[in-house]
């Protein structure tokens, strides 16, 4: 089997135009090919999502490689140069919508299991795959779905790695061992609303509101740690007022996020808000969100035969890093005894004119191939 079979499948799942999701049949392609060389499969249909886990063999470690097939909206197609869902070589790269986040990723999955089994049916590591429509999405029919019910009947996994776009540069020059913990919330601050000109029979709650969201906005959440860099806060909207110039408004209305490390919890990130906005006699709503709690996966096996397969095949020493959003690892660490993040260049994912190297197209599937090798003769 030849190495370019991963292309071709690859723009296979470009075409089909699988916005979350809404996965267009790309999964039932996979399916097709992975009953062909052996896996058994399940599907689950949630609300719009596709979702399914296939697994081959029955003895030895189990290593899973998860992703999803749905992708982001194209936005305005008269920017892109070629169509989003007409996969297009151009000056060294291919070009489409989920070329790099991440159907380059799912194919290479499919692609490399298929060549271990072609030449070692009887393999002493059992293989999966998990894939979901509806990662780009709301993400309530999708992985954490799928891992629930897998929890529910026992099942877990030695390793697993997630087919996310990691890389920054060069394919291979960075690892994700772990993510950062999204914390969310919506703050409201109640004032009374009144004329520009009356302040005093008025209560401005934006006026209210400064010195709070300076102190929490100076404050040190915490100072990481080897494998986390410190909690971040960051204000992402506000909002006040009614329109109208002359008018102060009844409220104020802040949202802001966390990402935040091991060293904190979404708790003790929650109480410390809370602490310092009582510190300012401030009447407010406060809503938060939790996202995903960090997830880890230290130095280990798994990161030391990643690492020698990416040497391997694209002479890179790959950085082992937490950086970055979120992803369906913080769902699947739950089961997963060790799980990395291990993809294409992720320059251009979810812009206009997303692309991948064509070399790396056939260099991922390589990767992944080298990793089931050497997991296989632990």
């Amino acid at each position: 089997m030849a190495a370019s079979d991963t292309l071709a499948l690859t723009q296979a799942l470009i075409a089909r135009p699988s916005v979350t999701p809404d996965d267009q049949g790309c999964q039932a392609l996979l399916i097709e090919r992975l009953k062909t060389c052996g896996f058994t499969v399940e599907t689950w249909h949630w609300g719009q999502t596709d979702n399914f886990y296939a697994v081959y063999g029955s003895r030895g470690p189990l290593l899973c490689f998860a992703g999803h097939t749905d992708v982001v909206p194209t936005g305005q197609e008269d920017q892109w140069l070629s169509p989003p869902f007409v996969p297009t070589q151009r000056d060294g790269r291919l070009y489409g919508r989920g070329a790099a986040d991440m159907k380059t990723s799912v194919a290479a999955f499919v692609t490399a299991c298929e060549r271990v089994l072609q030449n070692h049916a009887d393999l002493p590591v059992r293989l999966a795959l998990l894939i979901t429509s509806d990662e780009e999405g709301d993400g309530r029919d999708g992985t954490v779905r799928v891992v629930h019910e897998l929890q529910a009947r026992g099942e877990q996994m030695d390793y697993c790695i997630v087919g996310e776009p990691t890389a920054v540069n060069t394919l291979g020059d960075m690892i994700k061992n772990g993510r950062r913990g999204s914390l969310s919330a919506t703050l409201t601050i109640h004032g009374k609303q009144g004329h520009v000109a009356y302040p005093h029979l008025a209560a401005n709650p934006v006026h209210l509101a400064l010195p709070a969201l300076a102190a929490l906005t100076a404050e040190t959440w915490d100072q990481g740690n080897a494998y986390f860099p410190p909690t971040g806060f960051q204000i992402s909207n506000i909002h006040a007022g009614t329109g109208a110039g002359n008018v102060i408004a009844a409220d104020l209305v802040v949202q802001f996020n966390f990402r935040f490390s091991s060293e904190s919890s979404a708790e003790s990130l929650q109480a410390r808000v809370g602490a310092i906005l009582d510190q300012y006699d401030l009447h407010y709503d406060l809503v938060w969100q939790l996202s995903g709690q960090p997830f880890l996966t230290p130095a280990g096996r798994l990161t030391e035969v990643a690492q020698k397969a990416i040497a391997d095949v694209c002479g890179v020493k790959a950085e082992l890093s937490t950086t970055g959003g979120t992803s369906d690892g913080r769902f699947i660490k739950a089961i997963a005894r060790e799980l990395i993040e291990l993809g294409p260049v992720n320059a251009t994912i979810h812009q206009v004119n997303e692309c991948v190297d064509l070399a790396a197209v056939d260099q991922l599937s390589l990767i992944y191939e080298k990793i089931i090798q050497n997991l296989a003769v632990d």
